[in-house]
């Protein structure tokens, strides 16, 4: 189960991205969650994903 609060979700996704996955679909399909509401909820938390660095980086 994935964190609810944004700032820990940022942490969990962004470790496992670094530590574990290739990238967030890659995670997304490993932890069996939806990729897409997961950018959503950290988009509005004022954070995008960069699909060159491989994490959640500020806007």
């Amino acid at each position: 189960m994935l964190p609810n609060d944004p700032n820990m979700l940022l942490s969990y996704i962004n470790t496992g991205l670094r530590d574990k996955y290739s990238d967030l679909d890659d995670m997304a399909a490993a932890e069996d969650f939806d990729a897409h509401a997961v950018s959503e909820k950290l988009e509005g938390a004022g954070y995008s994903y960069d699909s060159d660095l491989k994490r959640f980086v500020a806007k």
